[in-house]
């Protein structure tokens, strides 16, 4: 069964929400975001949540919102990478964020 036309726009609007919760340095993951969600609509999935970004991301940090092994796509590297440095986010060695001591549990508002 297809998603309607409004819950598709629900699931987009929370995975936005999520996205605005991670505070500066902090970064959480496409998983995350989509558990969190998930809890609230019980669908979805972090390929969805990827597609969300994708498509309505640009209004928020996205470069908080990484792969679980800590990268994004690498079209968005160089951006990324001057947002982290700014904010403090820690890197590995490699360049990739450090998960380990950046992750932070995406939330919702309470509806």
């Amino acid at each position: 069964m297809s998603a309607t036309e409004e819950e598709r726009e629900l699931y987009a609007e929370l995975v936005l929400q999520c996205a605005e919760s991670v505070p500066r340095g902090h970064v959480t993951t496409y998983g995350a975001i989509a558990d969190v969600v998930g809890e609230r609509l019980g669908r979805g999935g972090p390929r969805l949540v990827g597609n969300v970004m994708a498509r309505h991301g640009g209004g928020v940090p996205w470069w908080r919102v990484v792969r679980a092994d800590g990268s994004l796509p690498p079209s968005h590297d160089d951006e990324a990478r001057q947002a982290y440095l700014e904010e403090g986010t820690p890197l590995r060695r490699g360049g990739a964020v450090d998960v380990g001591r950046a992750f932070v549990r995406p939330s919702l508002r309470a509806q």
